[in-house]
């Protein structure tokens, strides 16, 4: 393992995120970074209170405020408005000045800033006269084209995301092309290959969303000659992913829920095995009485499937349905497919090269735009539909198509990457400040 021995006074670090999945993504490398050298780390989240870095016990540098929309302005200029007037521009003045308080701190090390998501957290990094890396979350070319080259689309939003030949825009490249950025870590090796056009010191080091997601469990398949037979004949698991935001996540449970209703009457001849990953953000009371409401059965007796000692399981119709809130890493390993309505979780179950059917829903966050630009970017691992009771139509279609699912497996690992790109990165992140 290398150590960084950086000498005579710390190098300081700060770290600049604008949402709590780009906090997640950042915390990922700061530990790494933790593990490989004495560089002294902040951070300032410009979006939200920055939770994630308090735990890891990352001081924080400036003012941090939940505004409303919750970090999700792009979505909705209402949503823009409603945050201007909970004092988004106040906010926004005293983190640029606190950034720029940061690097006249007196000190003989090194100061460097790695902002992590969109051009916000970049701008910020550039205003501050430091130098600066930037990871790349929020922006994939994947968006706007895939190895084919441009996807047809027709709409004006289309024309604006690429019209300057990459989804990220002259002003973006401008600031990531300055001399002060060391580096910039994009999502995968397509991004990579477009910004390399503008001279931008791009590494393709991989995404660190695919970092941590090691099952605790390990659900072994050994088949004997029968192969196909064993196949057909053992339950097929699908993971049910609502997202981790209230109210919209119960929303979404309500609409994936009915999408699971579909299956049971299309699919009674296979057994069926469901497992509800409920973020820890969600009330389980209210996810457990929507599943009642719905004509699910608390099935105390059965602890076989169970993911957890404390795991709820539920029945329908000879199916199962476990719902947790601490064994993500599992429900997403255990799983055949998903029925998904979320950001980040969709994008790793993806990952692992398997297929998520995914319904439209109405936001905030998981709305039609939203849900689109979702299916472009990580291509044909999501099936979208419109309506809960197309899931069945969707899954037996996938499960008839082995050549398909091959695609698939192959899809999701070339567009979110392998394990272990957090530590890459900060590799890469302390060649620059030692």
């Amino acid at each position: 393992m290398n150590k960084f021995n950086l000498s005579h006074s710390p190098s300081q670090l700060l770290i600049l995120s604008n949402g709590h999945g780009e906090d997640a993504i950042a915390i990922r490398i700061v530990q790494q970074i933790q593990q490989q050298s004495k560089v002294e780390i902040s951070a300032l989240p410009i979006v939200g209170e920055g939770r994630l870095y308090q735990e890891l016990n990352v001081p924080l540098i400036g003012e941090v405020r939940v505004l409303p929309s919750g970090g999700f302005l792009y979505m909705d200029g209402k949503q823009l408005l409603r945050d201007v007037n909970g004092g988004l521009l106040q906010l926004t003045l005293s983190q640029i000045k606190a950034i720029r308080s940061w690097t006249r701190l007196p000190g003989g090390g090194k100061k460097m800033i790695l902002a992590v998501g969109d051009l916000v957290p970049l701008l910020f990094a550039w205003l501050s006269g430091a130098d600066y890396a930037f990871v790349g979350t929020a922006k994939t070319e994947y968006y706007v084209r895939d190895e084919a080259g441009v996807l047809p689309r027709k709409s004006h939003r289309a024309w604006w995301e690429n019209f300057s030949g990459s989804i990220y825009h002259p002003w973006e490249r401008w600031l990531m092309s300055r001399p002060r950025c060391k580096a910039v870590f994009p999502r995968d090796t397509l991004t990579k290959e477009i910004l390399q056009k503008w001279s931008i010191p791009t590494l393709d080091l991989g995404n660190p969303m695919m970092d941590n997601l090691e099952p605790v469990q390990v659900v072994p398949r050994f088949y004997g000659l029968d192969s196909e037979q064993q196949e057909t004949a053992r339950p097929l698991v699908i993971t049910l992913i609502p997202g981790s935001r209230p109210p919209e996540a119960y929303e979404n449970w309500t609409l994936i829920l009915m999408a699971v209703g579909s299956l049971l009457v299309n699919f009674r001849g296979r057994s069926l095995m469901f497992l509800g990953a409920i973020a820890p953000s969600l009330d389980c009371n209210t996810i457990q009485q929507i599943l009642e409401s719905q004509g699910w059965i608390p099935n105390h007796a059965d602890h076989v499937n169970s993911l957890e000692p404390n795991a709820l399981t539920y029945k329908q119709k000879g199916a199962s349905l476990t719902i947790s809130q601490n064994a993500f890493n599992d429900c997403l390993h255990q799983a055949d497919l998903a029925i998904a309505m979320a950001g980040t979780a969709t994008e790793q179950f993806v990952g692992l090269g398997k297929p998520a059917v995914a319904i439209v829903g109405q936001g905030p966050q998981f709305n039609p735009l939203f849900a689109e630009a979702q299916s472009r970017h990580l291509g044909i691992s999501v099936i979208l539909i419109d309506k809960p009771n197309q899931a069945a139509i969707a899954v037996e279609s996938l499960l008839k198509d082995p050549d398909r699912l091959q695609l698939i497996a192959e899809n999701g690992v070339r567009r979110m990457g392998k394990p272990g790109a957090a530590k890459r990165i900060a590799l890469s992140v302390l060649n620059c400040i030692s």
